[in-house]
């Protein structure tokens, strides 16, 4: 095995790299693979890092939306890093979280299935809202992201109602 950023098995060819821990992998294991991460770094809050991992397009209304104020067009990773930052930026520090997630992939496309529970700063209400996730990779990144959750919970709990 090599050394370094990335690890070589006895054949030169490379196993694993700085930026996922598990076996490189290929079409529907390699997008499951890259689920996983991207799941791992949103868990971690770091926006830099989880930006690293995508060059995407979001399914967001072009105009965004009041009540959310991370709802808006992104188009660069600086956008995505800024999206993960108001996140954070509106929520309670340490207590977000959700249930364990479930994966489903076919192809290059992953659905995360999951919840969302966090405490809003502003109001101290905490919420959990339903989600799901729609990942489309590409050349190793997220190309593709689209969130549908229980906006009506999140805007609710952002207001106070």
């Amino acid at each position: 095995m090599g050394l370094g950023p990335a690890q070589v098995d006895e054949d030169e060819r490379i196993r694993s790299d700085y930026q996922f821990p598990e076996p490189i992998a290929r079409g529907s294991a390699l997008t499951r693979a890259i689920a996983k991460e991207f799941l791992r770094r949103l868990g971690e809050g770091d926006a830099d890092r989880i930006a690293e991992q995508v060059d995407w397009v979001l399914d967001w209304p072009a105009g965004g939306h009041p009540a959310v104020p991370w709802i808006r067009p992104r188009s660069t990773r600086a956008d995505v890093a800024d999206h993960f930052r108001a996140i954070a930026e509106f929520h309670v520090p340490g207590e977000a979280g959700g249930s364990a997630p479930r994966i489903l992939v076919d192809g290059n496309e992953a659905v995360v299935l999951g919840d969302i529970r966090q405490t809003v700063k502003a109001t101290g209400k905490p919420y959990t809202a339903l989600c799901a996730l729609h990942l489309v990779i590409g050349d190793g990144l997220i190309t593709r992201y689209a969130v549908y959750e229980d906006s009506l919970t999140v805007a609710e709990a952002l207001s106070g109602s």
